[in-house]
């Protein structure tokens, strides 16, 4: 309703005066010396500077994008012409200097000195070896010389570098004009560094002082390990340092701005964090910042026993943690609650006493990422008894749940007795317990679980199918979804009481500035089109597929790995051993245990591979059998394309080959 209004509105009518004053605008945000191509700087352009009186940078854009449909956007001869004289004036100028024939020539490192004059003899030795293993081999020469032998490249480099420095002066006073724009910076104010960027400054003097021969790869290789490793106590020295820049940075800089109108920048553009969210974290820690408490008891419940899951696969730790849930009693649940609320109690104290201890702006922005977070949290960490009461207002229309993992079945199964046997163990470790019985089941008794994973994903696809048929969700206004987001914290301030709750959230829905509001606007509009489109989709005969997504046919077999390797990682995956390192990482350590696997474990993998395969073979003969001619028809169809497409990507298709739009035509029919 909001957006709506908000689209609606009149557009102000733009005089002649408004578009001079526009390109002007624009002409002063350009870069000093515009070279590329007028898409390029159009997308880079800062259209909230070009921004003027009443005329926000969006309507600026759309109004330059209409102008610039009635001109022209290529360069006749007589223009290229001038800058072809220019280029015969002075064809060194800006990237071309270095190949000028006056321009010094750079030394050479005491490394390459050395390389220089000890490859052609190892090249002689070796003709066998490739130069990147030349070079491999030299390198590690280098690094094993005597210091004795390493001054000689290194005085050589040193005397060389002082001559290089005397001839670039020399250069510099002998073209003036080839150099006036090289290096030429700005004449405000030098910007602030980041922590880490104070810090390398500072350790690569010493760095170059010991290892004067060092890269440049090597001392940001070197430094940034050291940079990794350094204590919070050592960072919190630069953080401070560089926090201290950014406040005379900003003082300088509106001095600056107020002697320069012209550069119509606001405050808003100057203020710029130099700190990561990590070192703002930091900070905020060493300055007393009290950790946020879970938002209620089942937040708690979860972070508690999350902990001590490390063993559990990542995919299946929330549902066991809601599983969990409904099987603790209701007064361990009020005992988690109250927890909660008195966490939250000493919270609010401890917060204010640190709001007191801060200085004003960092007040402000404390209280402005606590007026963020709560429009984002969006009803995070709602328990499962509350969401079962929310989900009576939402639309029948909402997708299913996906059925529940093997794994999961074979754990429901063994809880009771498990706890009857062993009722020391708590909760937390049962969980435990039950991942590594699960790990350790033999592939034929986790067959039974399977079975059952794929009979309730089968129920699962067949109630999706009888949704479809059902009208689609009715889109909501932007104040509503606004609300949906925050109701939580407004009953929680009025201890339940639903009609107060709803009067404070008006009351402060009105009072919100357009700004604050737009974020909302736009999930509205997503939400209008989302339920356009679903209404489309359920209206049109025959819906279209998304060019290069993968088809999907019902009962279809899944395929297995295609070799011993494939097999392996499967394998490595599904246990979960691996589940406490990150993805890439987790693949590198499994690239690494396989090259260490002995020859006969490959083989047995290999072979494992090759039964999945053939089994697979005659599950999808079976599965061909039983389904429609058609059906059979678009599937062989839709893998001949796919084969087609991926072997040969810049062929050019047959006449007679048939679109992805019939190929659905084609299942849809049968």
């Amino acid at each position: 309703m909001n957006g709506e209004m908000d689209s609606t509105a009149k557009e102000p009518v733009w005089e002649q005066n408004d578009l001079l004053k526009l390109l002007d605008a624009m002409k002063v945000n350009l870069p000093e010396k515009d070279l590329a191509k007028y898409k390029t700087s159009e997308s880079h352009l800062d259209w909230e500077k070009v921004a003027f009186n009443s005329y926000s940078g969006e309507m600026c854009k759309q109004k330059w994008q209409e102008v610039s449909r009635e001109i022209r956007k290529f360069r006749t001869l007589s223009e290229l012409i001038v800058d072809a004289q220019d280029y015969v004036k002075n064809p060194y100028k800006g990237k071309k200097l270095k190949k000028h024939p006056d321009f010094p020539k750079k030394p050479l490192t005491p490394y390459f000195r050395f390389f220089m004059e000890k490859r052609a003899k190892y090249a002689k030795l070796h003709p066998e070896m490739s130069n990147l293993d030349l070079t491999k081999i030299l390198s590690k020469k280098y690094k094993e010389l005597p210091e004795r032998k390493k001054d000689k490249y290194v005085k050589d480099f040193l005397n060389e570098k002082e001559t290089f420095t005397l001839s670039m002066m020399k250069f510099k006073q002998d073209h003036p004009d080839l150099l006036e724009n090289v290096n030429k910076k700005s004449n405000g104010p030098e910007k602030p560094k980041t922590p880490q960027q104070l810090w390398y400054c500072h350790e690569k003097k010493a760095l170059l002082k010991e290892h004067p021969d060092a890269t440049t790869k090597d001392i940001k290789d070197r430094l940034g390990k050291r940079w990794q490793q350094l204590s919070d106590k050592k960072r919190m020295k630069w953080i401070t340092k560089s926090l201290e820049q950014k406040k005379l940075y900003e003082e300088e800089m509106r001095e600056y701005i107020q002697q320069h109108p012209e550069m119509n920048m606001t405050e808003e553009n100057i203020v710029k964090s130099t700190l990561t969210k990590a070192e703002r974290q930091l900070k905020d820690k060493f300055d007393g910042r009290p950790d946020k408490p879970p938002s209620n008891g089942y937040s708690m419940f979860c972070a508690e026993l999350m902990s001590s899951m490390k063993d559990v696969p990542s995919t299946e730790r929330m549902v066991m943690c809601s599983q969990q849930w409904k099987n603790v009693k209701q007064s361990e649940k009020d005992a988690y609650q109250k927890r909660c609320e008195q966490k939250k109690k000493e919270y609010e104290v401890e917060m204010n006493r640190y709001l007191l201890s801060i200085s004003e702006e960092e007040q402000q922005r404390i209280l402005s990422e606590q007026k963020m977070g709560s429009f984002k949290r969006g009803g995070g960490g709602v328990s499962p008894a509350s969401k079962k009461k929310n989900s009576k207002a939402k639309s029948s229309t909402e997708k299913p749940k996906p059925p529940v993992s093997a794994m999961f079945i074979f754990s429901e199964e063994k809880r009771p007795k498990l706890q009857q046997e062993r009722p020391d163990l708590s909760d937390m470790e049962l969980t435990r317990l039950l991942a590594r019985m699960w790990n350790e089941l033999s592939d034929k008794k986790k067959e039974k679980y399977k079975n059952l994973e794929m009979t309730l994903k089968a129920e699962s696809e067949k109630q999706s199918k009888d949704d479809k048929g059902k009208l689609p969700e009715t889109p909501k206004t932007a104040q509503d979804i606004w609300q949906q987001s925050v109701i939580g914290d407004y009953l929680a301030r009025f201890k339940n009481d639903r009609v107060k709750a709803q009067k404070a959230m008006e009351a402060t829905w009105n009072t919100m500035e357009k700004k604050e509001k737009l974020m909302w606007i736009k999930k509205a509009a997503e939400d209008q089109k989302r339920y356009e489109r679903e209404l489309s989709e359920m209206r049109s005969p025959a819906p279209v597929v998304t060019p290069g997504k993968k088809m999907k046919f019902d009962g279809e077999p899944k395929k297995p790995p295609s070799n011993g390797y494939q097999k392996f990682s499967q394998e490595m995956l599904s246990n979960g051993e691996l589940n406490h390192l990150p993805m890439k990482e987790r693949m590198g350590e499994i690239g690494g245990r396989w090259q260490r696997l002995p020859q006969k474990d490959k083989d047995r993998y290999k072979r494992l591979a090759e039964e999945k395969q053939r089994q697979y073979k005659v599950l999808l003969e079976q599965w061909l059998a039983n389904i429609s001619s058609q059906e059979r028809a678009a599937y062989k169809e839709y893998n001949s394309l796919k084969r087609r497409s991926t072997s040969k990507p810049g062929a050019t298709p047959a006449k007679a080959k048939p679109k992805p739009k019939q190929l659905v035509s084609l299942i849809i029919q049968s």
